[in-house]
C-alpha cells in the first residue's frame, strides 16, 4: 500500500508540473476587432502580439496602431511569479502575471506614479486557436474602462517549444529552443 501511495503521489506531482509548465499562449496572435468589445471605445485599430517562451515566463512583443493612428510597439519579458516587471512602449510601465494553468493567466498592469491600473484574465481556447483577454481598470485620464479582446492564432506550435506572440500588427518570426535547454 505504501508503495502504491508513493507512486500515486509521484504521478500527481509530475502531472501538476506538466499542467503548469505548458504555456498554450505561445505563438503569434492577431486581434479580431470585430469580435472584441471595448467600453467606452476601442483605443486601438489593430494589434498583433508575439509570445515566446522565456525562463519561467514569457517574452512578449506587440505592434499595431492606436485609434488616433499612432504606431504601437511595446515589449516585456516577465516570469509567471506575480512580481512586477518593466514594460516599454505601453500606457503602463509594469506588469505582473500569474499562470493559473496552461490555458489561463491573470495580469495586473500599472503606471508608476500615474493613474493607470488594470487587472485582467487571459484564457486560451481548448483547440488553441483563440485567446480571449478580459480586463478592467482606470486609464491614464483616471476614467474606468473594460474590454474583451479576442485574438486569433496566426502561428506557433501548441507545445510552447517553437512559438512567438505580439499584441500588435507585425509578426515576429518564431524561434526554436536549443536542444536540452527548456
Amino acid at each position: 500500500m505504501r508503495n502504491f501511495l508513493i507512486k500515486l503521489f509521484t504521478f500527481s506531482v509530475i502531472t501538476a508540473m506538466g499542467a503548469f509548465g505548458a504555456d498554450e499562449s505561445l505563438g503569434t496572435w492577431k486581434l479580431n476587432m470585430g469580435k472584441s468589445k471595448f467600453n467606452p471605445t476601442a483605443p486601438v485599430k489593430s494589434l498583433m502580439t508575439t509570445r515566446e517562451a522565456a525562463e519561467g515566463g514569457v517574452k512578449l512583443a506587440t505592434t499595431g496602431e492606436r485609434a488616433d493612428g499612432t504606431k504601437i510597439s511595446s515589449s516585456y519579458t516577465v516570469k509567471y511569479d506575480g512580481n512586477d516587471y518593466p514594460v516599454t512602449g505601453a500606457p503602463w510601465d509594469t506588469i505582473s502575471i500569474k499562470q493559473v494553468d496552461s490555458n489561463t493567466f491573470t495580469t495586473v498592469t500599472k503606471k508608476t506614479g500615474g493613474k493607470y491600473k488594470s487587472t485582467g484574465r487571459t484564457v486560451i481556447s481548448k483547440d488553441g486557436k483563440t485567446m480571449t483577454t478580459t480586463s478592467k481598470g482606470i486609464n491614464t485620464e483616471g476614467k474606468s474602462f473594460n474590454y474583451t479582446m479576442v485574438w486569433e492564432k496566426q502561428s506557433g506550435d501548441q507545445s510552447g517549444v517553437d512559438a512567438t506572440i505580439s499584441t500588435h500588427s507585425s509578426p515576429i518570426t518564431p524561434t526554436k529552443a536549443k536542444p536540452g535547454k527548456q
